[in-house]
């Protein structure tokens, strides 16, 4: 009878973290390592592959190398699947009774953690691993619930928690929770405000910024040696609408620590979702601003502005309808009296090369001749 294949996991515990560089395994992973494969061998079982999540907690589904090991698993690759203990695998119940007691068995495949004892081979402590789990579920609720009390806390006296300061700020490296100005992307969110209060438009402020060069916020933390990501659909090295017009509402830029924008779903899972505003933690002078007062009032009044319909309350007729004549940008209506060519003043270059003739024809009542 040929050997059995094993599939040995490996995954570094919220308790046990002890990490030497970004790119080593902790010594926690070593070790489990070490010891995993000591008692493979020691069983006459050929490695099929050794899969390691290391920083990974037991609630995450979207674990790589976990994901990896169960799609081994289900085309019959690995015999069985050896952990230190059962935790390790998951600390879910709902996982539990999915994978090691329902789908395992189906795939042929024996889960063994050594530590605890688990074992599918052995019928007679499903039980055993059932209570595992109710254990390792209240654990992680227990943790969970003990993160979130400190959280809640340091945001409460406008200490920053988050994993990277906002673009413009760098952590303080002499005091834990304390924003410092980063002088050089400052200079940007200064500009940025500037221009807005000037009348340029956010596309039009995104565009010079990109035609001159200067990196977005999330390429320049890059740039600068911090492994920041976001969401797939806003992986860009350009400036967009979006990165503009939030910068503009974020009142961290006149020294106010905002945090607890978003929470959690469940603990269970890394999704959040949008807090009302009476839910968010503002605390106010906890850093020093970037925005004086003045300008920051004049760009939300100009925000606010924007945003208004007419004072009739409708919506005008040539809503998104108006176009330029040479560039062929939308142009928007604004509270003066009349209409205006917003779509212009936002774009300097393009206007310079537009006949006057063009700049009247909407605030006479879109009469070109």
């Amino acid at each position: 009878m040929a050997n059995l294949k094993v599939g040995i996991y490996c995954r570094l515990s919220e308790e046990d973290r002890n990490k030497q560089s970004e790119t080593d395994d902790s010594n926690s992973i070593q070790n489990q390592k070490s010891m995993l494969i000591q008692y493979a061998l020691s069983q006459g079982w050929e490695i099929y592959n050794i899969y390691s999540d290391d920083d990974y907690t037991g609630a995450d589904r979207n674990r790589p190398e976990f994901n990896k090991l169960l799609a081994d698993a289900e085309q019959r690759k690995i015999d069985v699947i050896l952990c230190k203990t059962q935790s390790r695998f998951t600390r879910e119940l709902e996982l539990v009774e999915k994978y090691i007691h329902g789908l395992f068995p189906i795939w042929g495949v024996r889960f063994v953690s050594i530590v605890d004892n688990a074992d599918t081979a052995n019928k007679g402590n499903k039980k055993s691993r059932q209570i595992n789990g109710l254990v390792n579920e209240w654990y992680l609720e227990d943790m969970s619930e003990n993160i979130k009390s400190v959280l809640t806390n340091r945001r409460q006296n406008g200490l920053h928690i988050g994993a990277f300061a906002l673009y413009g700020y760098k952590k303080d490296p002499d005091k834990k929770g304390h924003l410092i100005v980063d002088e050089e992307a400052a200079e940007i969110v200064r500009e940025v405000f500037t221009l807005f209060s000037q009348g340029y438009g956010k596309t039009a402020i995104a565009k010079m910024l990109n035609d001159r060069g200067v990196p977005n916020p999330t390429e320049y933390k890059r740039l600068h040696g911090l492994r920041y990501q976001q969401p797939k659909k806003k992986q860009s090295t350009l400036w967009k609408y979006y990165a503009i017009s939030d910068m503009l509402i974020n009142e961290i830029y006149i020294g106010n620590m905002v945090q607890g924008k978003y929470g959690s779903v469940s603990y269970k899972t890394k999704q959040n979702k949008p807090r009302p505003k009476d839910q968010w933690y503002i605390v106010e002078g906890t850093h020093e601003p970037i925005i004086d007062r003045d300008l920051w009032d004049k760009v939300q009044s100009l925000i606010s502005q924007k945003a208004k319909p007419f004072t009739t309350g409708e919506i005008g007729i040539f809503a998104r309808k108006a176009r330029c004549m040479n560039c062929g940008y939308i142009m928007r209506s604004q509270q003066t009296g009349g209409w205006s060519p917003l779509s212009l003043l936002s774009y300097p270059a393009m206007s310079q090369k537009v006949p006057a003739k063009a700049h009247l024809s909407l605030s006479r009542g879109w009469n070109s001749k």
